[in-house]
């Protein structure tokens, strides 16, 4: 199920959702013909974002954060290498090992460096459903906090949220806002393939 990026709520009321630019856009459009507070949510997180909404479309758009890029890992280096670490955004930091991993790491082909690359590489397929399961749960409790945290239910359908329990969930929070319960059930399963409740 795709998510998107980001969506803006007047109130219990899905106003958009999309991109960045788009929602900002959607909101500058609304704001003077709609009376409720209007807030973004980052999707990836479910945490709330404030814009700057003065001026132009373009200069909205042109003040709105930037995504953080993340250059992609390759074997080979573009140019040749010089001396020093290689351009794939290695980043030195410390970590403390006992002596008996230090010389476990050691003797590993390659050093440490490319032993623990491996080790955290193997973890993160090993665990990547989980740790993608977490983070939607996570991003649909953030969600659920600011928009339904006064709502009737909220404590019990936190605690099927965390338990993993999808049917107890939907049920105990049948009763809320259209816009805000089939937008948590986006968030918190978004990687199961079925539709939210009607």
């Amino acid at each position: 199920m795709t998510v998107p990026l980001f969506s803006a709520f007047a109130g219990p009321k899905l106003l958009a959702s999309g991109p960045l630019a788009e929602v900002a856009i959607a909101i500058k459009i609304a704001t003077g013909a709609i009376a409720d507070p209007i807030i973004i949510f980052d999707n990836a997180t479910g945490k709330s974002l404030d814009i700057d909404l003065r001026g132009s479309h373009r200069e909205v758009v042109a003040r709105l954060p930037q995504p953080t890029t993340i250059e992609p890992e390759t074997d080979a280096p573009a140019e040749p290498r010089g001396r020093g670490r290689p351009k794939l955004g290695v980043v030195a930091r410390e970590i403390t090992l006992l002596p008996r991993h230090w010389d476990w790491l050691g003797a590993q082909p390659g050093g440490a460096s490319v032993a623990l690359r491996k080790l955290v590489e193997n973890a993160r397929r090993a665990s990547g459903d989980r740790d993608r399961q977490r983070a939607a749960r996570d991003a649909a409790y953030h969600f659920m906090s600011t928009m339904a945290g006064d709502r009737p239910g909220f404590e019990e359908a936190s605690r099927a949220l965390f338990a993993g329990d999808r049917q107890r969930f939907t049920e105990l929070i049948a009763n809320w806002p259209v816009d805000i319960r089939d937008h948590i059930v986006i968030l918190a399963f978004r990687d199961q393939a079925a539709a939210p409740p009607a």
